[in-house]
């Protein structure tokens, strides 16, 4: 739905955003909600699609940093992307899956930083990937307690939708 355009992604160029809504699908296993990188960004995102039922979140994404950054700046930014889905995870009273990729692009300027994790509703890291190497995890959630996770942080219980109007505007003038 989202799309980056910053430098280094520079995707508006040559993407279009999503028109299609936020999507759950039910599968076997849980009810997953599916959004693709820039959407990671926008807490709205995450709360329609637990809205909709999603007991997990899946963010698929390819995000890195300049190789040219320092490394201080690489791992604010890695902190700050594990950061807002783990957020996600807790306001929302579901599991999170964040997966990235790893290696190198554009001659090496460009490093995607690997790091994928799964995190439960309390935003807890139950497994993380490395930073350097393609990796397959498997990692075991129990979706029966979101219902445990939602009782006893009623987040979603507790929202006031009546005073939520002005989020619908780009720009808040008073």
């Amino acid at each position: 739905m989202h799309i980056p355009d910053d430098p280094h992604y520079y995707e508006k160029f040559y993407f279009t955003p999503g028109d299609l809504g936020y999507k759950v699908f039910k599968t076997k296993i849980a009810t997953i909600g599916v959004l693709i990188c820039w959407d990671q960004w926008y807490p709205e995102a995450a709360r329609i699609t637990s809205l909709m039922g999603a007991e997990i979140l899946f963010y698929p994404t390819a995000i890195g940093w300049a190789t040219s950054q320092s490394e201080a700046t690489n791992t604010e930014q890695y902190n700050a992307w594990q950061t807002i889905q783990r957020s996600h995870a807790v306001a929302n009273g579901v599991h999170v899956v964040g997966v990235n990729r790893v290696g190198l692009e554009q001659d090496g300027r460009m490093k995607f930083w690997g790091g994928s994790f799964v995190s439960n509703p309390f935003g807890t890291i139950l497994q993380q990937a490395s930073h350097d190497k393609e990796e397959t995890i498997v990692v075991e959630v129990d979706t029966q307690k979101t219902d445990q996770y939602r009782t006893h942080w009623p987040f979603m219980r507790d929202r006031r939708i009546d005073s939520y109007e002005p989020i619908t505007k780009r720009y808040i003038d008073e």
